[in-house]
């Protein structure tokens, strides 16, 4: 059986967003040269989140105007964490959305049902932040 690890880094403009990283991810698939397996993909920071859906604007804004009435940002003061920090919201954020992502590989290709794709979401942003890739397989 082969392996692969690779890290990808990010680094978002604002505090929350959502980056597709399909095609990064396919690029990692080729670079293993694993033809049948599966591919992890997991955030590695615990104020961002890995997660498969569709690559919808609207969607997208639906999870922001939902996430944000499940931990709203503000009043900072509301969160007892952030007697520290000002990021308990994207603490709870990255529990809702999820760390991780497992994806089967095969013949070469990412094996999706239709329209999934595979994102990155930044809930505590504008600093570098990494997505773990681990591919095992044949």
């Amino acid at each position: 059986m082969k392996n692969f690890r690779k890290e990808l880094w990010f680094e978002t403009s604002k505090r929350r967003q959502l980056i597709n990283i399909t095609g990064e991810i396919e690029k990692c698939v080729t670079e293993s040269g694993i033809k049948e397996g599966l591919v992890l993909c997991n955030a590695m920071h615990i104020t961002a989140s890995v997660f498969i859906n569709d690559d919808e604007t609207g969607l997208h804004q639906d999870f922001e105007k939902w996430l944000e009435k499940l931990a709203p940002e503000k009043p900072y003061s509301q969160y007892l964490h952030n007697s520290f920090e000002d990021n308990a919201d994207a603490h709870l954020k990255r529990t809702i959305m999820g760390r991780e992502v497992v994806v089967a590989i095969t013949n070469g290709k990412l094996d999706f049902g239709p329209w999934e794709q595979i994102f990155y979401g930044e809930f505590d942003g504008k600093r570098k932040k990494r997505v773990l890739v681990k591919i095992i397989g044949e």
